[in-house]
C-alpha cells in the first residue's frame, strides 16, 4: 500500500523552511500531496501570489533540490469557511492520503477529528524562515532572496512580484 502524506500551506511564497519540511516528510511517505491553501486569494498583502504562481514556485524549488516529482502531487484548494466542511473539501480536491503533516492547530484538530493520523513537522530555523518575514523584507527593500530557493527568487523576479507587493501596500493612491 502506498503511504501518501498531505502537507497544507499557503506558500506565500515557498521558502527554504517549506523545502526542508517537504524533504523531511518525504523520508516517511512514498508520495506527498502538497495542498496550496487559500487558492482563491491573490493580489493582497497576505496572499500576493496566485495559486498558479505558487504551484510554479513549488515545482521549480523541488526540481532545483532534485526531489523526485513523480512522488509529488501539488493541488490548489480554495478555502471553505465552514470548518465542518473543510476536510471534506480537501478530500474532494486531492488524491487519497493516509497521514497529515501540519503544525497549524486548527488544521491538526480538524483532520484528527476526521479520523486521520496527524504528525507535526520539524521546524527549520522558524525564526528565519516564514513567508510573513519574506514579504516584510520585500516591502522594506531588504535581502529576502537568501530565504527562498534560488529558483523561487528568480520566478518572483520574472513576475515582478516585489513590485506587485509594494503596489498593493501603497497608501498614496488618489
Amino acid at each position: 500500500m502506498v503511504t501518501r502524506g498531505l502537507y497544507v500551506g499557503r506558500f506565500q511564497p515557498f521558502h527554504l523552511g517549506h523545502l526542508e519540511a517537504t524533504k523531511e516528510v518525504l523520508k516517511e511517505v512514498d508520495e506527498l500531496v502538497i495542498v496550496i491553501g487559500s487558492a482563491q486569494y491573490s493580489h493582497n498583502l497576505s496572499n500576493p501570489f496566485t495559486a498558479g504562481e505558487r504551484l510554479v514556485m513549488i515545482r521549480r524549488a523541488l526540481q532545483e533540490a532534485s526531489v523526485d516529482l513523480a512522488r509529488i502531487w501539488i493541488v490548489p484548494v480554495p478555502d471553505v469557511h465552514l470548518h465542518m466542511l473543510w476536510v471534506s473539501a480537501v478530500e474532494g480536491y486531492t488524491p487519497r492520503f493516509n497521514v497529515v503533516y501540519s503544525n497549524e492547530p486548527l488544521t491538526r484538530r480538524l483532520f484528527m477529528e476526521a479520523g486521520y493520523k496527524v504528525k507535526g513537522i520539524r521546524f527549520f530555523q522558524r525564526d528565519l524562515y516564514t513567508s510573513t518575514l519574506v514579504r516584510e523584507k520585500m516591502l522594506k527593500g531588504e535581502n529576502w532572496t537568501t530565504m527562498v530557493p534560488k529558483s523561487v527568487a528568480e520566478f518572483i523576479s520574472e513576475i515582478d512580484g516585489v513590485n506587485r507587493l509594494r503596489d498593493l501596500n501603497r497608501t498614496d493612491r488618489i
